[in-house]
């Protein structure tokens, strides 16, 4: 999650049995020598992660070693995302906020030219003039970047007070991403999905420490998983829950 994968990359195919599927490789500096990581993304992306000095020989074998897996994680990716379907931005659909859904209320106001979107009780009330489903969809959205800039900023102030390689919380911003919950720029600044905000706040917890993390062990190495098993043993099992209902989460916009 401290890397991101660069669209202009160019895309390789391996075949294995009669399916094949397409992934782009991601160069990494300070990698482990000898660690070539394969990733299925929540959305069906599929990266490798690789230091510098391998070669595309190498790499090629890692991903054929694997492609039974990869083409698992990619069936499941399809057969979940076949439920999902696309929004109409009207009364009675749910939304999704710390783990919790919540049902959508449009309300037109002639009077209320401003839109405004509030969680009162088990509803998010859309209200405002002439609420066409794109305005209210915009209303929603903007609704879910706010909340996400307060939740992200108390749930980082609070780990940051158990890790004891950070002093003080780092620079962070939220920024929409469609193959990563959170990442980690060289210049040590966090980055956040705002869509991690439809999450439970142990997941939002989960991706923040994963960066956090990255500033004391900047590849995934032993000693990295090492400071997430110290810090949250389970977190294999939320990063699992997390990923399985990637499609809710990121599917709405």
């Amino acid at each position: 999650m401290n890397s991101s994968q660069d669209e202009r990359a160019p895309v390789h195919v391996t075949r294995y049995g009669d399916r094949e599927f397409q992934y782009q490789i991601q160069y990494l500096t300070n990698y482990p020598r000898a660690s070539i990581k394969v990733h299925v993304h929540p959305n069906g992306q599929v990266q490798v992660d690789a230091p510098g000095s391998a070669s595309l020989q190498d790499i090629k074998a890692a991903v054929q070693r694997r492609a039974r897996w990869v083409l698992k994680h990619l069936a499941d990716i399809e057969e979940r995302n076949r439920g999902v379907l696309p929004r109409q931005w009207v009364s009675g659909e749910s939304q999704l906020y710390l783990g919790r859904r919540y049902v959508l209320k449009v309300i037109s106001e002639t009077e209320q030219r401003k839109v405004a979107c509030k969680l009162i009780g088990g509803q998010l009330r859309v209200q405002g003039k002439e609420l066409s489903p794109e305005r209210t969809q915009r209303a929603v959205w903007e609704w879910y970047r706010e909340r996400a800039r307060h939740v992200f900023q108390r749930r980082l102030d609070l780990m940051v007070e158990k890790l004891p390689w950070i002093k003080a919380a780092p620079p962070w911003r939220i920024i929409e991403m469609q193959t990563q919950w959170g990442s980690c720029t060289p210049e040590g600044a966090i980055l956040l999905n705002p869509h991690l905000v439809k999450a439970p706040t142990k997941a939002i917890d989960y991706v923040i420490l994963h960066e956090l993390c990255h500033l004391e062990e900047h590849n995934h190495s032993p000693r990295f998983y090492g400071l997430l098993d110290r810090f949250m043993p389970e977190w294999r099992v939320v990063k699992d829950q997390l990923d399985c209902k990637a499609e809710l989460f990121l599917g709405d916009f």
